[in-house]
């Protein structure tokens, strides 16, 4: 499942959860699914996350030039734009957010507010009350920019910084976003008139930079909501465990440190992360960089009997792919199988829900190759379930050949190294791929009858 602005990955090593890690929230059994009913989710969800990876917009490569111990932080050996004037202001502005991280860190709520003027303060409250519930363990703000005056507003200043942050792991390779900052300067002292988020972070607004959250911390997920819908965490997390678990049986390299899920309601939907998406979408995932992907689900559309294989389709996007995402469309097929076959969680093959679409799909004249299978932006339901299909049974046909390891392999070296897949078949498999991808397409004629 997937996202306009995409993913990445090889994330940092997991670490073991102490008692101040585990859940907020008591985990309970999750409700039974509904059985026999159609999913929904096959379409956008995934869609979304491999045309952001093709388009090239990778969040997770903001802070490619910073160090992770120093994220935030000017690159060394980089000259500094604007006067010196501008500079001095910029990193007293820095110096400004630095002490409100610090607050943020130490629980202190007064400090945290204490650098902004009073017109801020409900803002920075609501902003303050999410990171604190999201267990914030790092927050590095940082510029390379500086301060531009703000038209019609003397005295007044934009600054854009960039911020890397953690949540529950301490000393994890940070995720990273943009923000606007607008101060007034009082003689030397800048003071923080307004926090925005940035115009230019190609990921877009996160939950926790508009939203009150409640949030559920569990062993490898967080989910978080709003507060209204508070009362569907439990579930919602012992869900995300799940097929956590079953996700990091897919990671190319470490796990994730902890998968992060958003369940959003209607007018969240249309705010996290840009909105936008088409109305029958029930989730995607987006990367936000330090090798790691937020998902967000559709508490709208998404149907009961939905929610688990889509959990584990996301969250293996997040533990496959790359930090840089992938950048060859001819490699969709092979990203969204894994995922789909991640979904399907060892069910038969004649049992998944998305055979009909591959039926239809083969006989509306497909060109039979799996480099141009994926579906076009406007495509229809059936072909877009279709295309997923029968990437789910490319891959199902070399797991049941090769077994999950190798495939993982031909994975890595086809997506994360970019290699041809002639050339990672004959390393990975032993066999030539004109002919592993013939017997892959024959598979899918014959599986879907």
């Amino acid at each position: 499942m997937s996202s306009p602005a995409v993913p990445d990955v090889a994330p940092p090593a997991p670490l073991t959860p102490t008692a101040a890690q585990t859940a907020v929230v008591p985990v309970v059994p999750a409700p039974a699914l509904a059985t026999g009913t159609r999913r929904r989710w096959p379409l956008w969800t995934v869609l979304g996350l491999a045309l952001g990876l093709v388009a090239g917009a990778v969040p997770g490569v903001l802070l490619r030039q910073l160090a992770p111990d120093a994220a935030g932080q000017q690159t060394a050996g980089r000259e500094a734009p604007g006067t010196a004037a501008e500079r001095q202001l910029a990193a007293r502005m820095v110096t400004q957010l630095d002490r409100q991280g610090s607050a943020l860190l130490r629980g202190d709520k007064a400090g945290f507010l204490a650098v902004a003027e009073p017109s801020a303060r409900p803002a920075l409250t609501r902003r303050y009350a999410a990171l604190r519930a999201l267990r914030v363990t790092t927050w590095r703000p940082g510029t390379e920019r500086v301060p531009v005056a703000v038209d019609g507003q003397p005295g007044q200043w934009r600054l854009t910084v960039t911020v890397g942050y953690c949540f529950v792991v301490p000393g994890c390779a940070p995720s990273t976003a943009e923000l606007g900052t607008r101060w007034r300067v009082v003689g030397e002292e800048p003071r923080l008139v307004a926090v925005e988020p940035s115009r230019t972070d190609p990921t877009g607004v996160r939950p926790w930079e508009v939203d009150d959250l409640a949030v559920a911390v569990g062993r490898r997920a967080l989910v978080a909501t709003t507060p209204a819908q508070r009362a569907k965490l439990p579930g919602l997390l012992a869900r995300a465990e799940a097929a956590a678990r079953a996700a990091d049986r897919y990671a190319v390299g470490p796990p994730p440190d902890r998968y992060l899920v958003y369940y959003a309601g209607k007018a969240e939907w249309q705010r996290w992360y840009g909105g936008g998406r088409p109305k029958w979408t029930a989730g995607y995932a987006v990367g936000v960089g330090g090798g790691r992907h937020d998902v967000v689900l559709n508490a709208q559309s998404l149907a009961p009997a939905g929610v688990d294989d889509l959990l584990r389709h996301e969250l293996t996007h997040a533990a496959s792919l790359p930090d840089q995402g992938y950048a060859d469309r001819a490699d969709w097929w092979l990203v969204e199988g894994l995922a789909e076959y991640a979904g399907a969680d060892g069910q038969p093959v004649d049992r998944y829900e998305g055979l009909a679409e591959v039926r239809k799909l083969l006989r509306s004249g497909w060109s039979g190759r799996l480099d141009a299978v994926a579906p076009a932006d406007d495509a229809t339901d059936d072909r877009v379930g279709g295309a997923y299909g029968v990437g789910y049974l490319a891959v199902r046909h070399l797991v049941d050949r090769y077994g999950e390891q190798r495939v993982l392999d031909f994975f890595r070296a086809v997506v994360h190294q970019r290699r041809a897949p002639d050339e990672a078949a004959d390393e990975v498999f032993g066999d030539p791929w004109p002919a592993l991808h013939d017997d892959c397409v024959a598979y899918v004629r014959s599986a879907a009858g």
